[in-house]
């Protein structure tokens, strides 16, 4: 018998599902406001897309990605994120042809074989927003100023926003040349990954959480130090819109974030104490992913929040989440006698809007009474053969206790005003 999951998942049980749906209804309830249009993608992709869009220097593409061949012998991918299908398919189907910015959202599960740890799976969840279309840094500051809404909604407190710009190709070009020259003389003090990092991308070696590597590069040169007049500008303008809308942050520049395809504006959100991940959700500009895919050139931002972590992080922090559903009524059959009667009435019930249910088990009426209560019904709905022979049924309040006869007839009407304390 198969009793484990595969080590690095998760299963989400009656119990949390709930919890799951607070949060994905609050991000979809703020892309409403926010104007953005779902988009869903598939959960595998040629393993090309990741390999030109994300950059086959980083750890995602080098160590991370599940990829297999298929039966056709093509080589496919479970998607590590979830940016690069969305430019995918903005290009393929044409949604540059039509009105610009493209303003998107997305939610799903992503796959990295990495080791597991809190707030880290396998097989993750993430809430995504991209804009496609306009290199306006304003938009880069609503993105940011939407996802610190989402977190308030939340309950959550006590988050560092941390900003940085990474500049354009030009700027980062000087940067590397600056790395090299700094890291050099302690190439051999750093891990074996960023050696290897230092030749073919030197920005990651900012973002290695080694120890040592990461006091090596406290004082090494910084995106910050390299950028040109017009990323300067950009820049500039990002944070006057934050400050503009009262949003307190840090400006980090060792943040270069773990993807090549981001250009200009980068940024994260930490929380202290939840593993050694501190990081909830975060995100940039990639003005040159889209045609890195093979489009036109075409300015994007956005962000992906964790949906693990930010449900570990309300948890911590004690943040509100709405309680279990639990069925409006329960309908009871005082004998077996009643059941085909009780059936009738459960769908008639549920066909007038009420959470209904009833049991399955064969249950003697004590038996029922007991289980409503443990699900948490508020009302049961009693069918006994002298009630039925009247055309009614007792209802009980199983909250104060108290019980009446109603006709079956406009049952639930009735069970609806009970429940809101109107009583003729």
């Amino acid at each position: 018998m198969i009793t484990a999951r595969p080590r690095g998942t998760a299963d989400v049980l009656p119990d949390d599902a709930g919890r799951w749906r607070h949060v994905e209804e609050t991000f979809r309830q703020i892309c409403r406001e926010y104007n953005y249009q779902e988009i869903r993608t598939p959960v595998f992709e040629h393993t090309e897309l990741f390999e030109r869009g994300v950059g086959d220097t980083t750890d995602i593409v080098e160590k991370e990605m599940y990829t297999f061949r298929d039966r056709g012998d093509r080589s496919v991918t479970l998607r590590p994120e979830g940016t690069a299908p969305v430019a995918r398919a903005y290009l393929e189907n044409r949604l540059n042809a039509g009105p610009q910015p493209v303003k998107l959202y997305y939610t799903g599960p992503m796959f990295r074989y990495d080791r597991p740890q809190a707030g880290r799976y396998r097989q993750f969840h993430q809430l995504g927003a991209e804009v496609l279309g306009s290199d306006d840094p304003a938009v880069d500051a609503e993105l940011i100023a939407m996802a610190m809404d989402f977190y308030g909604r939340l309950g959550l407190r006590d988050l560092d926003l941390h900003i940085n710009s990474v500049g354009c190709p030009r700027c980062r070009s000087e940067l590397r040349l600056r790395l090299r020259e700094f890291f050099r003389p302690v190439h051999d003090k750093l891990c074996v990954n960023c050696r290897g990092r230092l030749d073919k991308n030197p920005l990651r070696v900012l973002d290695c959480k080694v120890e040592r590597c990461d006091e090596l590069a406290g004082n090494a040169p910084t995106t910050i130090d390299c950028l040109c007049p017009d990323c300067e500008k950009h820049f500039g303008r990002v944070k006057a819109c934050l400050e503009g809308l009262g949003i307190p942050f840090t400006v980090n520049g060792r943040l270069v974030r773990g993807l090549d395809y981001y250009t200009h504006t980068a940024f994260e959100v930490m929380v202290p104490d939840i593993g050694a991940q501190s990081s909830i959700g975060g995100g940039g500009r990639y003005n040159g992913l889209v045609e890195a895919l093979g489009g036109p050139p075409t300015p994007g931002v956005g962000y992906a929040l964790g949906v693990e972590r930010i449900i570990l992080t309300m948890e911590r922090q004690g943040a509100p989440f709405p309680a279990r559903n639990r069925p409006d009524v329960f309908v009871a059959a005082a004998d077996p006698s009643g059941e085909e009667k009780a059936f009738g009435v459960l769908f008639a019930l549920r066909a007038e809007g009420l959470s209904a249910d009833k049991d399955y088990l064969g249950r003697s009426l004590k038996a029922q009474m007991k289980l409503a209560g443990r699900i948490g019904c508020r009302f049961v709905v009693i069918l006994g053969g002298d009630e039925l022979k009247r055309g009614a049924a007792a209802v009980r309040d199983m909250a104060g206790g108290s019980q009446v006869e109603l006709r079956l007839e406009g049952l639930s009407r009735e069970i609806k005003k009970w429940g809101l304390g109107i009583r003729d």
